[in-house]
């Protein structure tokens, strides 16, 4: 028997426990302890994330991307100023020791419904499968959960972006279904696939997060002594 029912006795959702809507992301930075995730910044981003992009000089990192590679910092910095400055997508640089080395958004934000997205991500190779990049997540989940309120975060990615799937898994999220031919870029289709994280999954998610990020999980050379673990 379903666990709510109305006075009709038919099924239905769960009642909220939240009051909507939420609030919508401030442009406000996120401190870590690896790494800090600001407002992107053109003036002070671009030229830097130019960079440390051009280390992946066969440009996977632009394959599942709507935009990219650029031929030049000067087309990247137009992009940026073309693209991410507004409020939604809401574009974020992520810093470690002073250096923007990649970027993520919270995006198709959804505050009626408590619903927000974490897209745009690309990593620059000094990040990739970095702790920095982890804590990263991390901290934009904490921003929708702890500090927004918001019910739902959703991770989405083309179905053949293998390592993308790979990372949603990871981080806690759970596929969801790939929506056929659900957009088209760069002249091809795109098979999407739908990853969440519920409010109510979070204090686990969260405890294993802050568990891994702790830098006795690390030896000197910054690797890690225990996966991260969601028991």
């Amino acid at each position: 028997m379903a666990d709510h029912v109305n006075a009709l006795g038919q099924p239905v959702g769960a009642p909220l426990n939240i009051t909507l809507p939420r609030p919508r992301p401030p442009r406000t930075p996120m401190k870590g302890k690896w790494c800090d995730v600001v407002p992107l910044d053109p003036e002070a981003h671009a030229a830097g994330l130019f960079e440390a992009y051009s280390a992946d000089v066969e440009g996977r990192i632009w394959t599942y991307l709507p935009q990219g590679p650029f031929v030049d910092s000067a087309a990247f910095r137009a992009w940026m100023d073309a693209t991410c400055l507004t409020d939604d997508p809401l574009f974020h640089t992520i810093v470690v020791d002073g250096r923007p080395l990649g970027v993520a958004s919270l995006m198709r934000i959804d505050p009626a419904n408590g619903v927000i997205e974490v897209g745009n991500i690309n990593y620059a190779p000094a990040l990739s499968r970095s702790r920095e990049a982890t804590e990263a997540m991390y901290l934009l989940m904490r921003r929708a959960f702890e500090e927004l309120g918001y019910r739902r975060y959703e991770w989405k990615c083309d179905a053949l972006n293998a390592p993308s799937r790979q990372a949603a898994a990871r981080l806690g999220f759970t596929y969801e279904g790939t929506f056929r031919q659900a957009v088209t870029y760069k002249g091809r289709n795109r098979d999407t696939a739908w990853f969440s994280i519920l409010d109510t999954e979070w204090p686990r998610l969260r405890e294993g997060f802050i568990t891994w990020l702790d830098p006795a999980n690390f030896d000197d050379t910054g690797r890690q002594r225990s996966p991260l673990r969601f028991d």
